[in-house]
């Protein structure tokens, strides 16, 4: 691959499709968040119920979706080595596991969802409205693994726009029914608040779900006929797929605790962090738009064997990522006063987000150098280093910085404080070890 393709239009022309993709699922997030904190009744405890929910569920799609890793880093690798034709029977076993994996996953936790957000520390009302959203959000869990293995096939194949084109699709209209939905319609359809919300995200992945069974057999030489003689890269896309979910529960203990804490200071905090951490979602997944680039080509690089410019696309992904980080910034440092409004009219909570906010606005540049060495190594499916990366970060970083800070009485300073070290290790850690093997010539 000639360096020349690392211009400006041809990086926008991956990126800019991956970003609106991207901050789709943080977008419809922020939506039930800004539509559910503003009903009329017991709005703050809805408003917590959302995002402890809404954690809970982004914790289970981070864990059980890590095989779109494997599969897009196959394909890529593939791709770049014009051999396509020898794994098109891979990702239809893929896609078998990841939905059986789904319909599992739901109905245990279905089963357990009380005992589930206990342990967040929700109880009384605020556990109600919590599991009565959980239960009927979480029905399109199954929908959502099939359709994040679909858009992995897509970004494998370099191809950014119908991933992008489907979620586009499913945002409209869960924004559009989460409005009718919550609020309702005067004697045509009742107001159901939170469960209203529940069901325009599931509506939506439902039909997510059926645009991308079209768009695969339609644009992609993939098909969902399962062999029943397993195939050659299975054992060693399993592997990766097995890395990866280490390294994501790793990741998620840290979200887990980071709500945990939050619930346990009391509703205002946690309404508070469900905004910022949804706001912190949105930064991430726009940033990782660009970060992705690296994603989606060094895979196709590593194929090729091309060191040379893997090196470029990192340096020069870098430059975009920590630029639109600044931007990112600076905009919502310029309406700090008003972000908060957005989500909720209480007072007390909106006193709370302020104290707070611009810790996740001031880590925005380091968090864009983590993303881009995050998706290198995806893209070159090096999940051993993802793996461990994570692993120290969290029970090295994250972990004992909360721990410290919490006992010291921090508190909402003491998790954001621990999301700072826990960005630090990571990105410090992934740079290193990609110079390292850059040194080594391990594509040779």
């Amino acid at each position: 691959m000639s360096s020349r393709k690392f211009s400006f239009k041809y990086i926008n022309s991956i990126a800019i499709p991956a970003i609106i993709s991207g901050i789709i699922e943080p977008i419809l997030s922020l939506t039930d968040t800004a539509i559910v904190g503003n009903i009329d009744l017991n709005a703050t405890e809805a408003l917590a119920a959302v995002g402890i929910a809404g954690s809970f569920i982004a914790t289970l799609g981070w864990i059980f979706t890590q095989s779109k890793v494997a599969i897009a880093a196959l394909v890529a690798e593939y791709l770049g080595k014009n051999k396509l034709d020898k794994i098109i029977g891979l990702p239809a076993q893929m896609i078998g596991i990841n939905v059986v994996l789904g319909c599992v996953i739901y109905l245990i936790t279905y089963g357990l969802t009380l005992e589930i957000f206990k342990l967040y520390n929700a109880n009384g009302l605020l556990l109600q409205y919590t599991a009565s959203y959980y239960r009927i959000r979480a029905l399109g869990f199954p929908f959502l693994l099939f359709t994040v293995s679909v858009f992995s096939i897509f970004r494998g194949l370099q191809n950014t726009f119908w991933p992008m084109v489907i979620s586009a699709v499913g945002a409209l209209l869960n924004i559009v029914l989460d409005v009718v939905l919550v609020y309702g319609i005067d004697t045509l359809i009742p107001a159901m608040e939170v469960e209203g919300a529940a069901w325009a995200s599931f509506i939506a992945q439902v039909v997510m779900f059926v645009l991308s069974v079209v768009l695969l057999f339609i644009k992609t030489p993939f098909r969902l006929k399962i062999d029943v003689k397993i195939h050659p890269e299975l054992k060693r896309t399993l592997g990766i797929s097995l890395n990866m979910l280490v390294r994501t529960i790793a990741l998620n203990t840290s979200l887990i605790l980071a709500n945990a804490y939050a619930t346990k200071y009391g509703s205002n905090y946690i309404a508070a962090f469900t905004i910022a951490f949804q706001i912190w979602l949105f930064f991430a997944f726009f940033i990782d738009g660009y970060a992705s680039v690296s994603a989606i080509i060094s895979g196709k690089l590593k194929g090729e064997k091309n060191v040379k410019d893997l090196t470029l696309l990192v340096q020069t992904i870098t430059k975009y990522a920590l630029v639109v980080s600044v931007v990112l910034a600076v905009v919502f440092f310029a309406i700090y006063p008003y972000v908060g409004t957005v989500f909720t009219q209480d007072t007390q909570v909106i006193k709370t987000f302020n104290t707070f906010f611009w810790m996740v606005l001031f880590m925005q540049p380091l968090n864009a150098v983590a993303f881009v060495y995050d998706d290198v190594f995806k893209g070159m499916a090096e999940a051993v280093t993802l793996r461990n990366t994570q692993l120290i970060a969290t029970f090295l970083g994250f972990v004992p910085t909360l721990f410290i800070l919490d006992y010291f009485g921090f508190k909402i300073f003491a998790i954001w404080m621990a999301f700072f070290v826990w960005m630090l290790v990571r990105a410090l850690l992934l740079r290193f070890r990609f110079v390292k093997l850059l040194k080594s010539n391990f594509l040779k």
